[in-house]
């Protein structure tokens, strides 16, 4: 059954590089029922924009002005005009299916849904003993140092109200944007819903992860939240401007 969920829009963003091979496999797990669909595309070198268009007639293409998956989230969501957004990934980790999961959360209160591979029904096909590790001991630092109790830090399929843009103050490039995002939902007071999701082997291609480089990035991203200069919340912030 493809209908709506509940009455709300929903945009879904794609980050992509060189992802000519991959888009068929993401685009044909996305529901009926979605809005739109946004692919931020990074300079690529490949057909990904033609191919994109030739499996979405209705899709929109915004171009990144600098580089970074961060970066393009960001300009992607700045496009978006549905009430949601959904933030997936275009290598075929991720499964569009599970969009009505992240959308249910949302409907039943929360602010922010972010997917979770260690909550019961999650899992991963793909992540290495080392990126696990790393992992799990940067979600319990932040746990420790914000007062969460999250499962999954650094996981980018995620999704939130819209409104909630402002509160989010989204500013960084790289793939230290989950952990941003997932630090400042905390700070600003948003309602957050783990939602399990399980993430599959990248189909064609190569990551642009770094697990070292970026898992610094991360490190140094959760203690320059910490201690900041300010003690005003992203969200006061981006009011008082």
């Amino acid at each position: 059954m493809n209908e709506q969920p509940f009455p709300a829009t929903v945009s879904v963003i794609v980050p992509a590089l060189n992802e000519a091979d991959n888009l068929p496999h993401v685009f044909a797990t996305l529901p009926a029922w979605i809005d739109e669909v946004i692919l931020v595309d990074g300079d690529s070198t490949d057909d990904t924009v033609a191919v994109a268009r030739r499996l979405r007639p209705d899709l929109r293409v915004v171009a990144q002005t600098r580089r970074g998956k961060g970066n393009a989230l960001i300009e992607g969501a700045a496009a978006a005009k549905g009430d949601i957004i959904v933030m997936m990934d275009a290598d075929g980790s991720t499964d569009g299916r599970e969009i009505r999961s992240f959308v249910n959360a949302l409907a039943a209160g929360a602010d922010f849904a972010k997917g979770s591979r260690y909550a019961p029904g999650g899992g991963s096909d793909d992540l290495s003993p080392l990126r696990s590790l790393g992992n799990r001991a940067l979600t319990v630092l932040t746990n420790l140092m914000y007062g969460t109790r999250y499962t999954d830090l650094c996981y980018g399929y995620n999704a939130f109200w819209a409104r909630h843009l402002d509160a989010l103050a989204l500013d960084c490039d790289g793939f230290e944007i989950e952990t941003l995002m997932n630090i400042r939902a905390a700070r600003a007071g948003l309602v957050t819903r783990e939602v399990p999701s399980h993430e599959r082997c990248r189909i064609h291609g190569e990551s642009n992860l770094h697990a070292l480089r970026d898992g610094w990035r991360v490190l140094k991203t959760i203690f320059r939240e910490r201690f900041r200069a300010s003690t005003a919340s992203p969200a006061e912030v981006a009011l008082a401007k």
